[in-house]
């Protein structure tokens, strides 16, 4: 009977040692066919394809999880079409993969800037700046975000402002 535990407990850890040495693959390692899938969906954004874009990048994500760069993809195709707050969430799981992914900050930070939420992209480019100490394009994709929608609303608010109306002042005579 002992020997029966014995066994089935040395068979239990044996059955779960491929799971433990996957687990232990580097962030880095991202498994081939999510890469492949990935790639074919940066084709199909290129062709302007962007539900087939979509449909790649999920199926990389799919494939592999830790897929940060298919998560970016999927962001950056959200804001083109026009969703700034769906791109801010997948950016969001992009820097829980990677906290200082300056392509995933500053992505998050010009979707920010897009929803017009300009105080929170601010803080998105302190911390890209932070993080990125020499000139970095992706640090001043963001900047130059920042200023546009900053001046689309200083546009937008002179145009809402309330014009004086004049009238003339009539006498109480009648």
């Amino acid at each position: 009977m002992r020997v029966g535990f014995l066994a089935l407990g040395a068979g239990l850890i044996l059955a779960s040692l491929p799971t433990a040495s996957d687990a232990q693959r580097a962030d880095n390692d991202i498994l081939p066919r999510s890469v492949a899938l990935q790639q074919e969906g940066v084709k199909a954004q290129g062709a302007g394809d962007l539900d087939g874009a979509i449909d790649y990048f999920e199926s990389a994500l799919a494939a592999d999880p830790r897929n940060r760069s298919a998560i970016i993809a999927l962001a950056q195709v959200a804001r083109a079409q026009g969703l700034p707050g769906k791109a801010i969430g997948l950016y969001r799981e992009a820097q829980l993969l990677e906290p200082n992914d300056i392509v995933a900050l500053t992505g998050e930070g010009e979707a920010l800037a897009d929803k017009g939420a300009l105080e929170l992209a601010r803080e998105k480019l302190a911390a890209a700046q932070r993080i990125c100490k020499a000139n970095c394009p992706q640090v001043a994709a963001l900047e130059k975000a920042i200023q546009s929608s900053a001046s689309k609303r200083v546009v937008a608010a002179e145009t809402l402002a309330p014009k004086p109306v004049v009238t003339t002042a009539t006498t109480g005579q009648n």
